[in-house]
């Protein structure tokens, strides 16, 4: 698509319009929005449709004249009823996935502001960077930085496994932007030299990711995890896995037949074979609960190891890192399945022989955790082995490796549901963004004005993470294997010991290795 035409704004009303900047691929103008210069729906590599379906990202279609860059670019394929409720954009349509959007104080050159880049999360299956929860003009404007954010294929396909197609194709969409932002990022006023990379949840498994392939070497100078998932699927899995998705269509999970499939009925496939996944945990082992069958794969090409081993033999250790936790990450899933309160001691038993690691791991936690009910242990054990501790992990993985590492955990409970939900997953993107009424923000603040205590933490974090931005230290000790410092965030904010050392201690020395075929 190589039009110039106007389209509608995702944004709010434009005071002006914004300096035109020209990129690699053409001019764009942006809008100027309560004082900063908005940018969007920048394409960044070519549509990934016809004959690059499947494949790594191209080069963006160059274009004539001055393109409008007023209006978020469409989402990749996924189920939209998930990107639906209050409070969201008109989705566009389109083949334009790969596109990026920058807010920026000014786009002078000689600003070289600092530059962040944030990676959206969504099970590798959902997402996008036009979500209103994303909306970053709050960071840009307290902590005087660009802010990026970029869409990536997710779900069939930017991570199932496709004979014929590279592996890890969001992945690989990531890094093109990441490359975008190295060639372009001066002329809206940020610093090349000076880029982190941000995410949550899949975002931070990205994260976590890109800090373990090599094609990223000099693409980011430091990197925000928050939430990191420890699901990476080992090849023979992915492998079997989309062998189910395909057979979900009558197909091969091949790119001959795939292609034969629009994309966006494509992703029927795995909503389908999701529904189905808690049947085959006798073949899927713990990728079965998690219910959705598309993660990073270690493939030995895009992805080489898991980002725990990469970390400690040193891929990372001239990056700095910023990672950590919600107290109560699982509670979010259960809530929404409307289990709050409802497991049974036989399920609980269940989740602690298939999560807890070591031959007696339900035994230890059941020792380690005495007054806990059966709701807590099925929490504590989905928290620690999906969250908790991959994030605590790839701190001392980074550690391992000669490199450095901050650790947060977040342990002030959402206000929505009668702070029922506690410090659960998702909690810290409002948070983070001050989008307290747009999607999880809506569910974790139940549509109410945000208190005076949640504006303090917000703008703490917000303060913490740009700092970290600017100057690797966002403003607590670094973690080491001693004193184990954490920042702890809460309506009153310390820095002390990690909190979860009863946690800690049961997954001491354990290996977050490449999920298995069984």
């Amino acid at each position: 698509m190589t039009t110039t035409e106007s389209r509608p704004s995702a944004g709010g009303p434009s005071e002006e319009p914004a300096p035109v900047v020209r990129t690699t691929a053409g001019a764009v103008r942006g809008r100027r929005e309560e004082g900063l210069a908005v940018y969007r729906g920048i394409p960044f590599a070519a549509p990934p449709v016809g004959e690059a379906r499947f494949m790594a990202p191209r080069p963006a279609h160059p274009w004539d004249g001055i393109r409008d860059a007023h209006a978020f670019g469409p989402p990749p394929p996924q189920d939209l009823g998930n990107l639906g409720g209050p409070g969201l954009l008109d989705v566009p349509e389109g083949d334009e996935w790969l596109t990026v959007n920058v807010w920026t104080p000014e786009p002078d050159p000689a600003a070289r502001r600092p530059v962040m880049v944030w990676i959206y999360g969504g099970a590798y299956k959902l997402g996008h960077s036009g979500s209103p929860g994303y909306d970053a003009r709050h960071i840009a404007t307290e902590g005087d930085v660009v802010v990026v954010s970029l869409n990536y294929r997710v779900g069939m396909e930017g991570f199932a496994f496709i004979e014929g197609a590279p592996a890890n194709r969001g992945l690989l969409d990531q890094v093109a932007a990441l490359e975008w932002v190295r060639d372009n990022i001066e002329s809206f006023g940020g610093d090349p030299g000076q880029v982190t990379v941000f995410g949550e949840s899949a975002g931070a498994g990205s994260v976590a990711s890109l800090l373990s392939m090599p094609r990223t070497a000099g693409l980011f100078r430091r990197a925000i995890a928050q939430s990191v998932p420890g699901t990476f699927f080992s090849d023979a899995l992915a492998r079997d896995i989309g062998t189910a998705l395909a057979a979900e269509l009558g197909l091969r999970p091949t790119v001959a037949d795939l292609s034969t499939i629009a994309p966006h009925r494509l992703t029927s496939a795995g909503e389908t074979l999701s529904a189905k996944m808690l049947q085959r945990v006798d073949r899927w082992g713990q990728a079965a609960p998690t219910v959705t069958p598309f993660s990073p794969v270690v493939d030995g090409e895009v992805l080489p190891t898991t980002p725990w081993q990469a970390l400690a033999a040193g891929s990372a250790k001239d990056v700095d890192l910023l990672v950590g936790h919600n107290r109560d990450e699982y509670r979010l899933f259960i809530a929404m399945a409307g289990q709050l309160g409802r497991i049974t001691d036989e399920r609980a038993a269940s989740a602690l022989r298939l999560f807890a690691p070591g031959p007696d791991g339900e035994q230890a936690y059941r020792a380690s955790f005495p007054d806990a009910s059966p709701s807590e242990l099925y929490e504590r054990v989905q928290t620690d082995w999906l969250f908790n501790m991959p994030s605590l992990h790839l701190a001392e993985a980074q550690r391992a490796g000669g490199g450095r590492a901050h650790v947060y955990e977040l342990t002030w409970s959402a206000p929505g549901n009668g702070g029922a939900l506690g410090a659960c997953h998702g909690l810290d993107i409002p948070l983070l963004f001050g989008t307290y009424g747009a999607d999880l923000g809506l569910l974790l603040f139940a549509g109410a004005e945000p208190s005076a205590e949640a504006l303090a933490l917000s703008s703490r974090f917000r303060a913490s993470w740009t700092a970290f931005a600017r100057t690797g230290d966002p403003g607590w000790p670094a973690y080491d294997d001693e004193q184990r410092l954490v920042q702890v965030l809460d309506a009153e904010p310390m820095v002390t010991a990690y909190p979860e050392e009863r946690s800690r201690r049961l997954w001491e020395g354990h290996e977050f290795l490449p999920l298995p075929l069984l």
